[in-house]
C-alpha cells in the first residue's frame, strides 16, 4: 500500500517520455514489423477525391538543431470543401465521403524527413456563419524525450489573405511568430509541397497549441 505523505496527497507518479515503441505500435510496417494486413494513417487519395493534391512535408529539430529521425506525426485535415469526416462536424454543404482526413507517419530513420500525399483543404466555417477560418492542417508529434504529444497547425503561404484574416493566426505574439506554421510552397517532380520544419525548442522554436 502506497502512504500518504505529511500533506495527505498521495505523490505524482514518475512521467516517462513517448519511447521509440511508438513504432512498433502504432507505426510496425516502418520498424519492420508486418503484423497489421492493413496499416493505419497511410491515407492514400483515392481516384474520386475532390480537390488539388499537395504533398506537405518537413523535419522535426530538437533544442540543439539536431533532427529528430524516430519521431511520429500524426495529422487531421478538412477535404476540399472544408467538411471535416466526423460526425461531429455540423456544417452545411456536402462532404467528400472517399477523403478520410486522418493520417499518420514516422520521420524517415536516415533523413528525419515526414510527408503526406493529401489534398489542400477547404475553408472552414466559423462560429458564425459568414466567417470562413484560414485553410489549415492540424498535427500532432510524439517522440522520445517528450512526456506528452505536442499539436500544431500547418497553414499555406499561398493563402496570405486568409491567414491574415484567421483569428487564430491574428492572436499569437508576437507577430513574427506567427511564421513559425507557414508552410512554403515549392514545386518539386511536377508536385506541389508544402514545406514546414518543426522546431520544438530554440529561437525559432514553433508555436505549440495546449488541447
Amino acid at each position: 500500500m502506497i502512504a500518504q505523505n505529511e500533506l495527505g496527497y498521495l505523490p505524482e507518479t514518475p512521467s516517462q517520455t513517448a519511447g521509440p515503441y511508438v513504432h512498433i505500435g502504432l507505426i510496425p510496417g516502418q520498424a519492420g514489423f508486418e503484423i497489421f494486413k492493413n496499416n493505419l494513417g497511410t491515407m492514400r487519395l483515392k481516384t474520386d477525391t475532390k480537390g488539388e493534391r499537395i504533398r506537405i512535408k518537413g523535419r522535426i529539430f530538437d533544442g540543439t538543431g539536431a533532427i529528430l529521425r524516430d519521431a511520429l506525426v500524426e495529422i487531421w485535415q478538412a477535404d476540399a470543401q472544408g467538411r471535416f469526416n466526423h460526425p461531429a462536424d455540423r456544417q452545411q454543404g456536402p462532404r467528400d465521403e472517399s477523403f478520410r482526413g486522418w493520417g499518420r507517419v514516422g520521420t524517415d530513420f536516415e533523413t528525419g524527413l515526414w510527408s503526406f500525399d493529401t489534398i489542400k483543404p477547404g475553408r472552414i466555417a466559423g462560429r458564425r456563419d459568414h466567417q470562413r477560418l484560414a485553410p489549415y492542417i492540424s498535427l500532432w508529434i510524439v517522440a522520445r524525450g517528450l512526456n506528452f504529444g505536442l499539436a500544431t497547425r500547418l497553414y499555406f503561404e499561398d493563402e496570405a489573405k486568409a491567414n491574415a484574416e484567421g483569428p487564430v493566426l491574428r492572436s499569437i505574439e508576437p507577430p513574427s511568430r506567427r511564421q513559425t506554421l507557414i508552410a512554403r510552397r515549392e514545386m518539386r517532380d511536377g508536385l506541389i509541397s508544402h514545406v514546414m520544419d518543426i522546431h520544438l525548442q530554440g529561437q525559432n522554436e514553433t508555436v505549440f497549441f495546449d488541447v
